[in-house]
């Protein structure tokens, strides 16, 4: 009896040591980091023989009794972790449990238009270029104009600042330029609302007094700076350039900004050449008076705020050189003469 009484108490010291060693000590010491995927719908005992097959635990039995016996086998949450080999069991299930996932990243760069944010979707391989059109609108598209096309989401009832926006404008000018976070299974819809989530934010109360103050429009001042963000580089050329074009508006006189021909064009250049400044296209501002039709890039915070901040000078034209230097002129006859100076 004492004898198998010994052997009993030896196979659950056994037992014991057998769970607290595979539940609390990791594969390896040491080991890099990897991706592993926890698909939607999978349980405990998918996610366990996933870990097995990709050597992250040693047994799938053990991680099944942990999150078991820790009454969290319905909390582990989809999506993409960074795991370990030198992880042990506690330590992957608090992972999984609290949704600790890989984020993708995204950067949306100051000047970048509706069709470069299309072509970054597709190639960190998120989602292709027309997806995101479908969704907020084509560029250059006036859906009045069209019957080919359904028209682009209206997420104005979300955001009072697009309430101003036509409606028949892509969000061209308001995909804020910023790095977003994005958990692995973000819709392409709800990566567009926290972007305008963050417009909302940028666009700060003092912003949208002195916008009102002016009697402007937030899309005419968004069109202004977008304007801004593809002609010039340095904030302090940016106010000067802006009081240089709310000028020329004032005085009815032609915008003639290079990258509305640009935007239409497609072309990544900063030349322009005669034919092209008579494309027939309300956002061709050498060919029509005002504004252009809306925004041509998404502008940044600066440009923003040099299209409600503008800085009043004697001059009425600029010209940027092939280094990026901005050369101003108050007359026709400077800006001619500039011209011939600097781009030859």
């Amino acid at each position: 009896m004492r004898y198998f009484l010994t052997i009993l108490i030896l196979i659950i010291l056994l037992g014991g040591l057998f769970l607290w060693s595979g539940i609390y000590f990791p594969v390896e010491k040491d080991s890099e980091e990897k991706s592993f995927l926890v698909e939607k719908g999978e349980g405990a005992k998918e996610i366990s023989a996933g870990l097995k097959e990709e050597r992250l635990i040693k047994y799938g039995s053990l991680f099944r009794f942990y999150v078991l016996a820790k009454g969290v086998s319905g909390e582990l949450k989809a999506g993409e972790y960074s795991l370990s080999r030198s992880m042990n069991i506690p330590d992957i299930v608090e992972k999984l449990v609290s949704g600790d996932v890989i984020k993708n990243k995204i950067t949306i760069i100051e000047g970048w238009n509706l069709r470069d944010i299309g072509w970054g979707f597709e190639n960190k391989g998120m989602f292709m270029a027309e997806e995101l059109f479908e969704l907020v609108g084509f560029p250059l598209i006036d859906y009045s104009e069209t019957e080919d096309l359904p028209e682009p989401r209206d997420f104005s009832e979300e955001f009072s600042f697009l309430e101003d926006k036509p409606k028949e404008l892509s969000l061209e000018g308001y995909l804020f330029p910023d790095t977003y976070e994005l958990s692995y299974d973000a819709t392409l819809e709800e990566i567009v609302r926290k972007v305008l989530a963050n417009f909302d934010k940028k666009l700060a109360p003092g912003l949208r007094e002195e916008i009102a103050s002016q009697e402007k429009t937030i899309f005419e001042i968004i069109t202004m700076a977008s304007l801004i963000e593809k002609e010039v580089r340095t904030l302090e050329d940016k106010k000067v350039v802006s009081g240089v074009l709310w000028k020329r508006l004032e005085h009815k006189i032609p915008l003639q900004v290079d990258a509305t021909i640009t935007y239409i064009t497609g072309k990544k250049t900063t030349k322009v050449s005669k034919r092209e400044t008579e494309i027939d296209s309300l956002y061709n501002t050498y060919k029509y008076r005002g504004l252009p039709l809306g925004p041509i890039s998404n502008p940044g915070l600066e440009s923003i705020s040099a299209a409600v901040y503008p800085e009043d000078s004697d001059y009425l034209y600029y010209l940027s050189t092939p280094e990026g230097e901005t050369i101003f002129s108050e007359t026709l006859e400077e800006h001619n003469e500039a011209k011939a100076k600097y781009l030859k």
